[in-house]
């Protein structure tokens, strides 16, 4: 099973709510990139994002943090494309010590868990 990642900086412009905080949609954003670029290994084209079918938010997320965004296909049918994904907070900011203090963290943090289906027709599949 190919797994694809990428990994971005949260910045200022990415917090929507005070205390910097991060709008979740965000999240859903990266997994849009990450289910872009598994449907075109697979199928050599974009193709479509149908639906979610599951979206689970699980630690909040503010300017400064970095995310690695990762997800798989878990099934093929003829047109469509299941996928999974999970973005983890790896690195995070301490402006409690300085400006531009941070921290690598041992652990990642799972901060969003989704399930969707992505569609890439037939007559655009090349592989």
């Amino acid at each position: 099973m190919e797994k694809v990642m990428i990994r971005v900086r949260m910045s200022s412009h990415d917090a929507h709510y005070g205390g910097n905080l991060v709008d979740g949609a965000k999240m859903l954003q990266l997994f849009g990139d990450v289910a872009t670029e598994l449907l075109i290994r697979n199928d050599g084209d974009e193709g479509l994002f149908r639906a979610y079918d599951s979206v689970d938010f699980l630690a909040p997320v503010y300017a400064g943090d970095y995310i690695e965004a990762i997800g798989a296909i878990t099934e093929k049918g003829n047109s469509s494309r299941k996928m999974t994904f999970e973005a983890r907070k790896v690195i995070v900011p301490r402006t409690d010590i300085s400006e531009s203090a941070a921290d690598v963290l041992e652990e990642p943090i799972v901060v969003c868990r989704a399930s969707g289906t992505c569609v890439v027709p037939k007559s655009c599949q090349r592989k």
